[in-house]
C-alpha cells in the first residue's frame, strides 16, 4: 500500500531519469525502475505500461519543469533584460535536475521522437515572445524572432552542458562567461552595447 502523499507515477520518473543519466539506457529495465524507486515491477506496468512510455514521461516531465520556470520569469519594460533572464531561468532549471536536462535532449543515448521534439520547441515560446518584443522596441535588428530565440537556446544549451559536464567547476566562472557571452549576443543581435551590458546587469541582479 503507498504511503499517503506519495506520488508513485511521479517517483518512478524520478528514478528513471536518475538510471538513464548514470548508468545509460541499456541500464533501463522495469526491474532497475522498480529496485530504484523501491517499489514492484507490477507499478511500471500500472502507471505506464511499459517501458517506452516511461521513457517519453521522463522527458515530458523535464520540458515541463523548463516550461515552469521560463513562465515564471516575470516580464519588465526592458526586454533585453526578461530575455536575459529567461536564459538564466533556462540554467537554473538544468542545474535543478540535471538528470532529467541530459534525458530530454537525448545526452543519454536515448533517442528523441518528433513529439519530443516539438514539446521542446513549443516549450521555448516565452523566449521567443521576450526576443519579438526587442525587435519591436528596436533593441534588435529585424529579423525572424525564431532565427534569435534559437541562436540564444544554443549560447544557453552549450554553456549549460559544459558546466554540467565539469568544465566549470567553480559557478563563478560560469557566471561570468555567461554573462558575457549574453551581452555579446545581444550586442551581436542589434543592441548598442553599453545598453546591453547595462540590461543583462538587471538581469544579473546588479
Amino acid at each position: 500500500m503507498a504511503k499517503p502523499g506519495r506520488d508513485p507515477r511521479a517517483e518512478l520518473v524520478e528514478a528513471g531519469a536518475q538510471v538513464l543519466a548514470q548508468q545509460g539506457p541499456g541500464a533501463l529495465s522495469a526491474r532497475s525502475l522498480a529496485r530504484a524507486a523501491g517499489t514492484s515491477t507490477m507499478a511500471v506496468y500500472t502507471h505506464f505500461g511499459g517501458m517506452p512510455a516511461v521513457v517519453r514521461a521522463i522527458i515530458h516531465e523535464g520540458f515541463a519543469r523548463l516550461a515552469a520556470e521560463l513562465e515564471d520569469v516575470p516580464g519588465s519594460a526592458d526586454p533585453v533584460a526578461d530575455c536575459a533572464s529567461l536564459a538564466l531561468a533556462y540554467r537554473r532549471a538544468a542545474h535543478r535536475a540535471p538528470h532529467l536536462y541530459r534525458v530530454m535532449f537525448g545526452a543519454t543515448g536515448i533517442e528523441l521522437t518528433t513529439e519530443d521534439r516539438g514539446i521542446g520547441a513549443y516549450t521555448l515560446r516565452v523566449a521567443r515572445d521576450a526576443v519579438a518584443r526587442c525587435i519591436e522596441a528596436g533593441r534588435f535588428r529585424p529579423a525572424e524572432p525564431w532565427v534569435l530565440t534559437r541562436q540564444s537556446w544554443c549560447l544557453a544549451h552549450g554553456l549549460v552542458s559544459l558546466e554540467l559536464a565539469g568544465f566549470y567547476p567553480d559557478p563563478a566562472g560560469g557566471d561570468a562567461d555567461f554573462r558575457t557571452h549574453l551581452v555579446n549576443f545581444a550586442a551581436g543581435a542589434g543592441d548598442d552595447l553599453p545598453r546591453a551590458e547595462a540590461s543583462i546587469t538587471k538581469a544579473f541582479g546588479g
